[in-house]
Formats: C-alpha cells, sequence, structure tokens
C-alpha cells in the first residue's frame, strides 16, 4: 500500500488514496507509533468529476465526521497529486461539501459551527459547540498547566466529544490546547480551534479574527456569520509503501 505522510501544525495524517481498504484494525496498525507509521488519524482521499471526498478515521480506528487540519492536508493532497484543476475547488465531507483555497497557506471552510450550550461535564464546566464533530470548550486561566490527560480523558468518556482546553489572551488572540476523542491530546486541532473560537466569540470576548495558538503552532479562524474559515499550513513529510 502506497501513502503520504502529511501534518497540519504537528496534527499528523497517512493519507491513502481512495482505492483503499480502510477499517479499524489497519488504522490502529498504521498509527501505532512503535509499530506502525505514526499518526493521529488515516485520511482517504479520492476524487470524481473535479471534485474532492474526504474520509477521517481517528487513530483508535473510529470514524470522525470532520477534522480541520486533515481538511487542510486534504487540499493540499490534492493539488500536489492533479486531482483537481486551480487552486479553489470544493471538498465533499461526510458533513458536506466544503470550500478550499490552496496557496503559500491554505484556506477551508470549516463550515457552520454552532455554540449548542453550556454544560457541567464530570464537575467541570464547559460550552457545547457543534462544529460537524461534538466539542466542549473549558475556559481556563493557563492552558500550560492544565492536567488536559485527566480532564480531557474523562469528558472524552462522559459524553464522546473533543475537549478544547482554552485561555483568551487578547480579543483577536487565545491559547488552546486539545484532547482529540479516539487519540489523545494532538499538537493541533483545527475543528478545536474554530470550536474554542466561537465559543469565545459567543461570549463577546474576540472577535471575527483570531489567531489561536496551539503547542504545534497558530492557526488563523475567521467567522463569517455562522461559518469559521481556517487558514495554516499543511506539509508533505514523506511517503511510503506499506508492507505490514
Amino acid at each position: 500500500m502506497r501513502f503520504t505522510k502529511m501534518h497540519g501544525l504537528g496534527n499528523d495524517f497517512v493519507v491513502v488514496d481512495g482505492g483503499t481498504t480502510v477499517d479499524a484494525t489497519l488504522v490502529q496498525r498504521w498509527c501505532d507509533r512503535r509499530r506502525g507509521i505514526g499518526a493521529d488519524g488515516v485520511l482517504r482521499v479520492s476524487s470524481a468529476g473535479g471534485r474532492v471526498r474526504m474520509e477521517y478515521w481517528n487513530a483508535d480506528g473510529s470514524p470522525a465526521e470532520m477534522c480541520g487540519n486533515g481538511l487542510r492536508c486534504v487540499a493540499r493532497y490534492a493539488v500536489d497529486h492533479g486531482l483537481v484543476e486551480g487552486w479553489e475547488f470544493i471538498v465533499d465531507t461526510p458533513v458536506g461539501p466544503r470550500q478550499a483555497r490552496v496557496g503559500d497557506v491554505i484556506q477551508v471552510e470549516l463550515g457552520p459551527v454552532r455554540v449548542t450550550g453550556d454544560a457541567t461535564l464530570v464537575g467541570t464546566s464547559v460550552t457545547t459547540v457543534d462544529a460537524g464533530n461534538p466539542h466542549a470548550v473549558v475556559t481556563v486561566s493557563d492552558p500550560q498547566t492544565v492536567p488536559v490527560a485527566e480532564i480531557g480523558a474523562r469528558i472524552e468518556g462522559a459524553a464522546g466529544v473533543n475537549v478544547e482546553f482554552m485561555s483568551v489572551v487578547g480579543t483577536d488572540r487565545i491559547e488552546l490546547r486539545v484532547w482529540e476523542r479516539g487519540v489523545g491530546e494532538t499538537l493541533a486541532c483545527g475543528s478545536g480551534a474554530g470550536a474554542a473560537v466561537m465559543a469565545a466569540h459567543r461570549a463577546g470576548k474576540v472577535g471575527d479574527d483570531v489567531v489561536v495558538q496551539l503547542p504545534g503552532g497558530s492557526l488563523r479562524v475567521r467567522i463569517e456569520g455562522d461559518v469559521v474559515w481556517l487558514e495554516g499550513p499543511a506539509k508533505t513529510v514523506f511517503t511510503g509503501e506499506w508492507h505490514g
């Protein structure tokens, strides 16, 4: 099996083409960082009629509805492999079509992001957000001091969500760490960044154009109505062949 290893701000993926068989066991083997290729998840990319289709699985083998960093990687992959003509095109995802623009940085439409309420999950106050996939945003004074693995795992186990630990630094900047369901803490999470910014925006703490500082680097998040756009890098690391 031929594959491409890619990442967006250190959130890394095994990328395979549309003819590749993917199941939970294979995903787990490919994503294993000691016995496999090593990744946070697997992206399968196919194309037809000038449109690109993206499918995504978390490292534990579970399918996911959306992945913002993965969407940027798919857009980069589509251009690099000649799956599209031009630099602007549509990527079909499990939650609907999304626009992509590929240049020095990559802009992708995360889609409608909705704050769905406030809740208490396993003793922690959260803001729940639907970004195509489910999120729980926790406001903290300093993400670096939070036991992300402990609290994130508890909230994921209780509600099956991605968990964001957010500190609002200014009206145009937040700091963020993310516990991703089916993966654990990652260096970056695009949908999590979008969810956190929308939660802070609803609370009147940030504007429509925000830089999100993640452990893997900075991601720009723009709000247009209820639609969120992500702007950041997507890089190919290497290509290879799996013989496992």
